[in-house]
């Protein structure tokens, strides 16, 4: 896990792990596929619901896209004190490096609301970076 996120009793941990999807790149047409694979845990007291998410993509040659949405996946995860919710998705850069970062909104049961940080992370063709 690499980030937490503490609001009086909530915390929220997210770890990333990324991989490049070959079979469904086409670098030929600047296209290149990466998946990522995020564990949302809750280390903290209370309870939380992830309400919606917030992502900037950014390829090597700074282009950036803006991702808001509900949920994730179709679905607004409920995490009790321990508990982790993991879940993959992807994204489609024009170059074999980029990044991600951004935050998920959560809400406690109490209503209180506050941001989990997804702290940034690479996206890169194998070998590409040292």
């Amino acid at each position: 896990m690499s980030q937490a996120k503490e609001t009086g009793q909530a915390r929220i941990e997210v770890g990333v792990k990324t991989n490049y999807l070959a079979e469904q790149s086409s670098p030929e047409d600047e296209r290149y596929v990466f998946a990522y694979n995020i564990t949302i845990h809750n280390a903290g007291k209370v309870a939380a619901k992830l309400m919606t998410r917030h992502w900037i993509i950014t390829d090597a040659n700074g282009n950036v896209q803006e991702v808001h949405g509900e949920g994730v996946v179709g679905e607004k995860p409920y995490l009790r004190p321990g508990e982790s919710f993991e879940y993959t998705s992807g994204t489609v850069l024009e170059t074999p490096v980029g990044s991600m970062r951004g935050s998920y909104q959560m809400v406690t049961d109490n209503g209180q609301a506050f941001d989990a940080d997804i702290p940034a992370f690479t996206l890169a063709l194998p070998h590409t970076l040292h």
